[in-house]
């Protein structure tokens, strides 16, 4: 179906910058969703960034808004988040993930998701 690959995480320290990226593969769709999540050990995985492929629908966590950008290379099938002002709290695996539905800020409404990538971030 849709196959995702994250990549881009690392360790940094606070206030530093990093950069995800995400690549997608197989069947696509006009109305397909993107989006990002996290979690970290023991906690439950956290909605933080989403947007659709064809339109401006874009949404932030309130606690990254201002922080992170979330963008998209429709000719590469590509969603990236760029995070600025990263803070410890931060600290997760981030997932890339992709709905067939309407762009959701909801974990369940995600059917695809990828392996996940390690951002870590130090005082």
């Amino acid at each position: 179906q849709v196959q995702l690959v994250e990549s881009g995480g690392g360790l940094v320290t606070a206030g530093g910058s990093l950069r995800l990226s995400c690549a997608a593969s197989g069947r696509t769709f006009s109305n397909l969703g993107m989006g990002w999540f996290r979690q970290a050990p023991g906690k439950e995985r956290q909605f933080v960034a989403a947007c659709n492929w064809s339109g401006g629908n874009i949404y932030y966590a309130d606690s990254v808004k201002g922080r992170f950008t979330i963008s998209r290379d429709n000719a590469k099938n590509s969603v990236y988040l760029q995070m600025n002002g990263l803070k410890p709290e931060d600290t997760a695996v981030y997932y890339c993930a992709a709905t067939r539905r309407f762009v959701s800020t909801t974990t369940s409404d995600y059917a695809y998701w990828g392996q996940g990538t390690q951002v870590t971030v130090s005082l």
